[in-house]
């Protein structure tokens, strides 16, 4: 292999510009991501994403309420749920989804305030 006629050049005149130029030749080239590029999300999708990634959030701050025995399977069945819906990509069904993972969530959250009301522990 013959080297270039500007790695050539600087040789002769310093070798610190020589090995700045032969770090700035091997520069990386940009990472290949493996996966294809998703489609933009409609303004619709994104605030219905927003949405979900809302509730998930709430569960998972009031999930410290919960007895420690019952946390583990609260959060395990909470997760279940949303990774089946994860692929369901209809604004309609999402709507429906979250309006439910709502209504689900609303009576642990009762039942969270009961357990919390008899030990006595902070609302």
């Amino acid at each position: 292999m013959r080297p270039s006629s500007r790695l050539l050049s600087t040789t002769s005149t310093n070798t610190t510009t020589t090995t700045a130029t032969v770090a700035a030749s091997r520069t990386r080239k940009p990472a290949v991501s493996r996966k294809a590029a998703a489609p933009p999300l409609s303004l619709e999708q994104f605030i219905q994403r927003q949405r979900v990634l809302t509730l998930w959030r709430t569960i998972l701050r009031s999930a410290y309420r919960i007895p420690k025995d019952l946390r583990g399977e609260t959060l395990a069945y909470a997760r279940g749920e949303f990774e089946r819906n994860r692929h369901v990509s209809d604004v309609g069904q999402i709507r429906y989804l979250i309006s439910t993972g709502k209504a689900e969530f609303d009576g642990m959250q009762r039942y969270i305030d009961e357990l919390a009301a008899r030990a006595g522990g902070p609302q």
